[in-house]
């Protein structure tokens, strides 16, 4: 694997709590974190791992079929309020896009509310970090926008 880092980052406004649960319940996670231009489905889920169908808008895109990227996720750290760490596994039968990769979610106090910070690790080579970090960003937003709207609380400026 490679040794490629994606990072992402944005202040959420929420306590640490609400977004720790965002990052671990599945209705939540539906939501807000499919990029935009997709949407997702959960084939199983549990405190332990799921698997994500996400669905792309439009067909030629995806990376295990025409228009899907299917993810194996395990839950290998849980720690509330703190961190969430994933293996997550790519099914492709194109080697590039296949392989594992370590997603790690910290958050932390900030002023505005909690701290998100996601590590990606070993990033399989078919996806360009340029997109990968595009897609970070982007759920990074509909995470803000999930919780901000619940809360009544919007944001005032830029990520």
């Amino acid at each position: 694997m490679s040794e490629r880092v994606d990072i992402g980052e944005r202040t959420i406004m929420a306590d640490r709590a609400t977004t720790y649960r965002a990052l671990t319940t599945p209705e939540s996670l539906l939501e807000w974190l499919p990029p935009e231009g997709m949407t997702g489905r959960f084939e199983h889920f549990s405190l332990e791992g799921y698997q994500l169908v996400l669905t792309y808008g439009e067909a030629g895109h995806g990376k295990s079929s025409e228009d899907t990227d299917v993810v194996k996720a395990e839950f290998t750290e849980l720690v509330p309020e703190q961190r969430v760490v994933q293996r997550i596994v790519f099914e492709s039968d194109d080697p590039t896009f296949a392989g594992v990769m370590t997603m790690r979610w910290s958050l932390s106090d900030a002023p505005e509310g909690t701290l998100v910070t996601i590590r990606a690790e070993d990033v399989p080579p078919g996806i360009s970090q340029s997109d990968h970090e595009a897609g970070l960003a982007s759920s990074l937003a509909n995470l803000a926008a999930h919780l901000e709207e619940r809360s009544g609380r919007f944001p005032t400026g830029s990520p």
